[in-house]
């Protein structure tokens, strides 16, 4: 943002639409982290090329008016006594500012020169909380935006190579872009907000995730492996993990096998079930499942944090085999999905329960996108569009799988442990063995229909190494 933006911002009176839960929980988190004196940068973004020489000014004014297009971007918080208070800028008030930062012949100092910028400038606890930048070239550009979590999902980052990449062509072209309006997440956190205040700890939902929070003894749970973790000891360094699993092919084959079930996701969580059970033994696999909360079509094209998040158990020990865990994990979802709509931060404060956040992440996730339906999708391989995402500390496991055009994608953020490393690779590694063979089942005329459940270690022994 520019100077005079940024001045502007700051004589801006209190806009009356509160944050929604997910922002003022990840702000908070961000700052008790801080005041215990590590700076946890927390950014996601994405990344695409612009074949051919750039106008840099076009390209300016693509950002400024895809920016302008999403309210989110242009609002923020500030503190008053312990309250955060929203302020959002009148759209002729933004501008941004273009720097030429310099040539970067090694590509190691241009990454981690953009690195280290990106965690400034896209940081919780300032405004503007996002960038963006450009690495241009003779022959093409590569375009990189990086925002604090409190403006974007993953749906929001996979629909922006389209939006900007339609912006620059048209601005190129000399015409005016066909883009229509979006509606503004500040209004969707006032209204979730709204309604999430009028539940009161008798609320079935809150019932719910106290019995869940209770048998996991009292805290969110974590993936359920040893991730090599010290009891009280300082937050862990964190890696990330990330590759494609099976290609279009198997992706396919094993969406087929599970579609009576529910599709990829329960196929992915009925596999997660049996997989934790194999490496750690675990007879109940526990875990809290993000789901998008646009549930009306007005917030499908809206840049905005729309996840909520729904609690599951499976009861593992009853599942003999793939089918066995494919049908607990669809009763499981079928039943709790719904409570994904009432945000677990207003949940928390309704149980009383003093969660003294001390990491980024509340809870162990293992989520599913299918992302082949976003606009422009069918471009991603050409311009090179990839998400961006900042590992830097936490004590917690994510696990993100996305069904691509080219396949399903793995990446999982774990701590930086041996012990984290090989469990997750073994997961990893079981998880793609599993969806293989049961592609190949669906895919063997006359095969058999059930899949086997991975054998169980006998945890007297040492575990399996790493193949």
């Amino acid at each position: 943002m520019s100077p005079t933006t940024v001045e502007a911002a700051v004589a801006l009176p209190e806009d009356s639409r509160p944050p929604a839960y997910a922002q003022e929980s990840h702000v908070r988190t961000s700052r008790t982290v801080r005041a215990d004196g590590l700076f946890v940068p927390t950014w996601i973004g994405t990344a695409f090329d612009i074949p051919g020489k750039v106008d840099l000014d076009v390209l300016q004014d693509a950002l400024r008016t895809w920016t302008l297009r999403h309210e989110t971007l242009r609002s923020g918080f500030r503190w008053v006594d312990d309250e955060m208070r929203r302020f959002t800028l009148h759209a002729a008030d933004v501008g941004l500012r273009r720097e030429d930062i310099g040539d970067f012949p090694d590509a190691a100092k241009l990454t981690q020169h953009l690195q280290d910028r990106f965690d400034i400038a896209a940081d919780a606890l300032s405004w503007p909380n996002f960038i963006y930048s450009a690495v241009v070239r003779d022959d093409s550009t590569s375009v990189y935006l990086a925002f604090d979590h409190t403006n974007v999902d993953a749906y929001s980052i996979h629909r922006i190579t389209a939006e900007i990449h339609d912006l620059y062509t048209a601005g190129a072209e000399g015409r005016a872009a066909d883009v229509p309006p979006v509606a503004s997440y500040v209004d969707f956190c006032a209204i979730e907000r709204a309604n999430a205040d009028e539940i009161d700890e008798t609320h079935p939902t809150v019932a719910r995730w106290r019995r869940f929070i209770a048998r996991c003894d009292g805290r969110l749970p974590n993936f359920p492996v040893d991730l090599g973790l010290t009891p009280d000891g300082p937050l862990p360094t964190q890696s990330l993990m990330e590759e494609m699993l099976v290609d279009t092919a198997d992706a396919a084959a094993f969406e087929a096998y599970c579609r009576p079930y529910g599709g990829t996701l329960t196929g992915v969580l009925a596999a997660t079930a049996l997989i934790v059970r194999e490496l750690g033994g675990q007879q109940v696999y526990r875990t809290v499942v993000p789901f998008h909360t646009r549930v009306k079509s007005r917030w499908s094209d809206s840049m905005g944090w729309y996840v909520g998040g729904a609690p599951i158990e499976i009861p593992v020990a009853d599942a003999p085999d793939f089918d066995s865990a494919l049908r607990l994990v669809r009763a499981e979802l079928r039943e709790n999905r719904p409570l994904s709509r009432t945000p677990i931060m207003r949940v928390l404060r309704l149980l009383g329960a003093e969660f003294r956040p001390t990491s980024p992440d509340l809870f162990s996730i293992v989520s599913f996108v299918d992302s082949r339906a976003t606009p422009g999708a069918h471009r991603w391989q050409r311009l090179n569009a990839h998400g961006l995402m900042r590992v830097s500390y936490g004590d917690q496991v994510c696990v993100w799988t996305t069904r691509l055009p080219e396949g399903l994608h793995f990446a999982a953020r774990h701590p930086d442990t041996d012990a984290a490393y090989k469990n997750m690779r073994l997961y990893a590694e079981r998880l793609r063995d599993l969806i293989g063979s049961v592609a190949r089942v669906e895919r063997a005329a006359g095969g058999a229909n059930t899949v086997p459940a991975p054998r169980a270690e006998d945890n007297s022994r040492p575990r399996s190494p790493l193949r």
